[in-house]
């Protein structure tokens, strides 16, 4: 039998590492010969995870290979997917995003829930089928409950990823709010990259309308640490803009203590910020959101409104 690849969306955050092994364990709980790999670098949250559980990381892919079978969990949308995606038969999807520029010539099993985590959908199906959660997957799944919804406190958070963070509590005997805080303080260390790996730790591309967007997040307990940084930042986003076509690029940079974020925002359409949101950008194309830390649901909705 041929393997199966799961993986999650390019420059994967912890919540496509955790559930891609998860996946895979699921996988293998009914036979299927199944490798969760990744595409792009771990960031330094996951990479405390990992070694947390002293779990060794899925290993880097970057093309599949015409009539590879896949599963996809934590995206759907091809711009955010791997490279020869249109030659691979997908048969599953496990997500919790919007649908977008997603067509199978088959039918297959599909699974979105308005979740904060596909970690929480993932938690139920273990349930459901009955398989073990040993404490190794428990952590995996808390700790991309944990990431996506910045410790309980996004507004993409919902009752069923309180009530999953709590019963994996329970289960692990520990404290997630205190595993959680040094969990994401050592996702917020961005000393060790470049500006370029910077904005491309977790950068999600749209094509909506004919316009070419790339909207990148990083998490900081202190929004002048990284935005110190903002000519050299802008360099590497402007280089993007012109290799990749792009009309809009927007870089967040997301305060996890106080919950806001400060934005970049550069391109030819890069006034759609302003408009998006009723703020000016400054002198260095920057402005501060208040409340704002969800790319999915606080910042994309209101760009493709105003687009």
């Amino acid at each position: 039998m041929e393997k199966i690849l799961i993986f999650g969306h390019k420059n994967p955050d912890t919540d496509s590492i955790c559930s891609s092994i998860v996946m895979e364990k699921i996988a293998k709980h009914y036979g299927i010969d199944a490798e969760a790999v990744r595409l792009g670098n771990l960031n330094k949250e996951t990479e405390y995870i990992l070694n947390y559980i002293e779990l060794e990381a899925p290993r880097q892919i970057s093309e599949v290979q015409e009539g590879q079978k896949v599963i996809l969990v934590d995206h759907n949308e091809k711009e955010q997917s791997i490279d020869g995606r249109e030659k691979s038969e997908i048969i599953a999807v496990i997500d919790h995003h919007r649908i977008a520029s997603f067509e199978t010539p088959m039918s297959l099993y599909y699974m979105c829930k308005p979740y904060g985590c596909t970690a929480t959908i993932l938690y139920e199906i273990l349930k459901k089928e009955n398989i073990e959660i040993d404490r190794n997957t428990a952590v995996l799944l808390l700790s991309a409950i944990i990431s996506d919804t910045l410790l309980l406190k996004s507004p993409t958070c919902t009752e069923k990823d309180k009530e999953v963070y709590c019963e994996l509590e329970k289960m692990l005997e520990i404290n997630a709010e205190e595993y959680g805080l040094e969990m994401l303080k050592a996702g917020t260390d961005l000393s060790v990259y470049s500006a370029d790996e910077v904005i491309n730790l977790d950068a999600k591309e749209f094509n909506e309308k004919n316009k070419k967007i790339v909207i990148a997040q990083v998490n900081t307990a202190d929004i002048e640490d990284v935005f110190v940084r903002r000519e050299e930042i802008e360099f590497a986003m402007e280089k993007q803009i012109a290799d990749k076509k792009l009309d809009l690029y927007v870089f967040l940079i997301t305060d996890i203590i106080n919950t806001n974020s400060k934005v970049i925002s550069l391109g030819a359409e890069k006034e759609i910020i302003e408009k998006a949101f009723n703020v000016k950008l400054d002198e260095n194309d920057s402005a501060m959101l208040e409340g704002v830390v969800s790319r999915k649901k606080q910042v994309v909705p209101k760009i493709l409104e105003v687009l």
